[in-house]
């Protein structure tokens, strides 16, 4: 597919019990990388759309491996920035059966929450390029960040790029004297894509329904540059047991995906991120319906594969979609 993509966002180390361990009796740890923006852009990048993800690094080794790990997934690493100061982290405990899984964060502080948005030139990264994608996290680190999303966004809508947000409500991490209603509707007003839930229309569009159809119909009124409102629906069986389907409001009626029954659910951190690029690569190349259903079954494939990144090919997705070679072992 010819076409560029650029996401923002922060990579935190991510360091998790190895198979189901808890943390209390682990005495070691599986180390990747990983961030919403960027396991989006990762996955662009192994279905061959030309994939650039903006962030920064503390200026050593540890910094200089997540840039290593970004080129190793495909990414086009030139606008990445080296600077002083700490690597955010998150810990993982991969639950099962009934118990469910727990993630810890410590990012506070860290090289990307403190970087100076002056110092990047968002004219000259958004040559040539289709889509930017951020998501809610972002403005919500620190006011630094906050400005870095808000000069990206407004660069990318001057320059005619689509754009896409993923609301991703986090309240926990709204912490530098700024509220989302303070921040969010205006980055939303003017992005052409969201991922909402009712309680994200709630605290970041300050709209208050119990009928999701109604609440995007809201959203549109609000901001008319939204085009196509989507979410997912989960039902938690267990934590090795979840249903999943999706559904897409575009304006003109709420198309639903077919639902999947994930019965060894492997790693179900980064299946929002799948998801996210599944509908960037659907709706860059085909129909909603089409899309939507792309979507969902992205998702699913990363749920069988740990880490935050999801290495599926397009086949892969495609035959899940037609539901072919199942689970089968393929020679």
């Amino acid at each position: 597919m010819n076409k560029r993509v650029i996401s923002l966002g922060e990579i935190m180390m991510r360091l998790s019990t190895p198979g189901y361990e808890r943390f209390i009796s682990a005495d070691s740890y599986n180390v990747v990388f990983g961030g919403a923006e960027a396991n989006v852009a990762i996955s662009l990048a192994n279905w061959g759309v030309s994939a650039a993800h903006v962030t920064a690094f503390p200026n050593h080794d540890i910094g200089k491996s997540a840039v290593q790990y970004l080129r190793f997934a495909g990414l086009d690493t030139s606008h990445v920035y080296f600077d002083e100061g700490r690597m955010g982290l998150y810990f993982v405990e991969n639950g099962a059966m009934q118990r469910s899984s727990k993630i810890i964060y410590d990012r506070f502080d860290s090289v990307f929450a403190n970087f100076d948005p002056a110092k990047i030139d968002w004219e000259k990264i958004f040559e040539g390029a289709d889509w930017f994608h951020w998501t809610g996290i972002t403005p919500a680190i620190s006011a630094s960040a906050a400005k870095l999303c808000q000069d990206a966004v407004k660069a990318a809508k001057a320059q005619g790029v689509k754009i896409s947000g993923d609301i991703n409500y986090r309240r926990n991490l709204w912490q530098y004297g700024k509220q989302p209603l303070d921040i969010m509707p205006d980055l939303i007003a003017q992005t052409d894509l969201i991922i909402a839930g009712l309680t994200d229309f709630e605290n970041c569009m300050d709209i208050h329904e119990e009928d999701y159809v109604t609440a995007c119909k809201k959203a549109q009124e609000k901001c008319p540059s939204i085009k196509y409102v989507s979410t997912t629906y989960r039902e938690s069986i267990s934590a090795s047991h979840n249903k999943l389907c999706g559904v897409l409001w575009n304006g003109e009626e709420l198309l639903e995906s077919k639902t999947y029954d994930m019965t060894h659910i492997v790693d179900r951190v980064g299946g929002g991120d799948a998801y996210m690029a599944g509908l960037i690569y659907g709706l860059l190349g085909s129909g909603d319906q089409e899309a939507l259903e792309f979507a969902v079954a992205a998702s699913v494939l990363k749920h069988s594969i740990p880490g935050d990144a999801n290495f599926v090919s397009v086949d892969e997705v495609s035959q899940l979609v037609k539901g072919e070679n199942v689970g089968k072992l393929l020679r």
